[in-house]
């Protein structure tokens, strides 16, 4: 489980993250979601421990900043920072020494170069890769050693189609098999059948979330969540979102959509 409580990131008086409080259980994927400049990157970065922040942040009970929540954690930034002097195959094989794992991480290493079309650049510098390469390359390193928790970062952007493709599997193949995933992105399109909870932001605080259970049992998208939260006031999403459900109000802007059932 993650659980953030009380997380507050300032940059002078701008409050990047303000009071921030979320629970995202075992086996479930979750997503971040908001406009440009919501405070989506930061907050993620003060989970992966890059970010001096106040508050707890804990993963499976564990510190964030601690050396073993960091084993079981993985991380797609959104934006790749390569070696430029290691090839493809170096950048794998750096992961695999760092991480101290058997020798059943070449197998993986193939399997997902392949799958991102990388296994004909194994060769090709960090330095001379393009944009899309670079993601390809910050997904299969964050994926080879295997972490419970995974944070993507706007993993979409920069990939081709048929990248795009294999990584939804990816998302897929990961949570059926009882992994964690919080996925921050601003194109709801591309996940709207692969999560299970959603967090919305808007300038530097959690305004609602829900699941999609919920929403479903609502005839409500992800999309239609997402514009009635943030294009409307307060009076205005609640009896668009209300029907037959509760809601727990937390400020005069922060909504929770909780079935009858929870």
């Amino acid at each position: 489980m993650l659980k953030i409580s009380q997380v507050t990131k300032s940059y002078g008086n701008l409050k990047a993250n303000d009071n921030i409080n979320i629970e995202i259980p075992d086996k479930s994927v979750a997503l971040l979601v908001g406009p440009n400049g919501a405070g989506k990157s930061t907050l993620l970065k003060c989970i992966m421990g890059l970010l001096r922040y106040s508050g707890e942040i804990e993963i499976n009970g564990l510190k964030n900043k601690s050396v073993e929540a960091k084993r079981i954690m993985g991380y797609v930034p959104e934006i790749p920072h390569m070696y430029p002097l290691l090839t493809i195959d170096e950048h794998l094989e750096f992961t695999a020494r760092a991480y101290k794992l058997d020798a059943t991480w070449r197998e993986r290493s193939e399997n997902l170069l392949k799958r991102f079309e990388l296994d004909d650049k194994r060769n090709k510098l960090g330095g001379t890769l393009s944009k899309g390469m670079q993601q390809k390359l910050s997904i299969c390193v964050a994926l080879l050693p295997e972490p419970n928790f995974i944070l993507f970062d706007e993993p979409l952007i920069g990939l081709d189609p048929y990248a795009i493709k294999q990584l939804k599997n990816i998302f897929r193949e990961l949570a059926e098999s009882g992994h964690s995933l919080l996925i921050s992105t601003h194109i709801l399109d591309t996940v709207d059948e692969l999560w299970d909870q959603v967090f919305i932001m808007d300038h530097g605080k959690v305004v609602a979330n829900g699941k999609k259970t919920e929403l479903d049992r609502l005839g409500k998208t992800l999309e239609d969540f997402f514009f009635d939260v943030t294009d409307n006031s307060l009076t205005d999403v609640k009896p668009n979102l209300a029907i037959n459900s509760d809601f727990n109000l937390n400020s005069e802007t922060d909504v929770d959509i909780v079935s009858e059932q929870d």
